[in-house]
């Protein structure tokens, strides 16, 4: 009779073969029908070669870990300091653009105790308040709208209340005692106001 071909294997199979005949393939050993067993092939490392292989390999994570995690608080502390460092000179380069107001203010407070006319003291002191809104404006503060005469509890702080007869002006902002500062769309100061109740 022929024999026919195992496509996987590469072995022949008689074709009226018995399952005694036939090879069971097990991970590590192959064992017959009689139960014998083949010893493994020397390509396959022993159990104490694989557990010495997995114990490198896990000392070897180890140590990378190790290495990520100061890594990270490397640049933890790095970035911490970083950012304090620019929370700090931001500071002192809004306070540096200060100073030619602050030097103009001196000059001012000079040629005011020479001056014999009020008004050009007055047209000094407008045009140094002038520079001063111009600035902070550059910086992104800016006063509320004076126009807006109606109470809003997150920009207004009501220091009193005053009762009113007309009800048309209850709940609207009688008086600005001290004016209220927005920075990029965020309450810098709120506004001290009277309200009509």
């Amino acid at each position: 009779m022929s024999k026919n071909k195992n496509k996987f294997a590469g072995e022949s199979v008689e074709p009226n073969a018995t399952p005694q005949d036939d090879v069971v393939i097990t991970d590590d050993f192959a064992a017959t029908a009689d139960g014998e067993t083949e010893t493994p092939s020397a390509e396959q490392p022993t159990p104490e070669e694989e557990i010495a292989r997995l114990q490198e390999d896990l000392a070897k994570e180890k140590k990378e870990y190790l290495f990520l995690m100061a890594e990270f608080d490397n640049f933890r502390k790095r970035t911490l300091k970083e950012k304090s460092e620019i929370i700090r000179n931001a500071g002192e380069n809004v306070l540096k653009g200060l100073l030619p107001i602050v030097d103009d203010f001196e000059r001012g407070l000079k040629a005011a105790a020479q001056a014999k006319d009020a008004a050009t003291v007055d047209e000094g002191m407008q045009l140094i308040y002038n520079k001063l809104v111009k600035y902070l404006a550059a910086n992104g503060v800016k006063e509320f709208d004076p126009a807006d005469d109606v109470y809003d509890a997150d920009r207004h702080e009501a220091i009193s209340v005053v009762p009113v007869p007309d009800e048309s002006q209850k709940g609207k902002i009688l008086d600005t005692v001290e004016k209220g500062y927005m920075i990029n769309d965020k309450v810098l100061r709120h506004a001290k106001v009277v309200v009509g109740q």
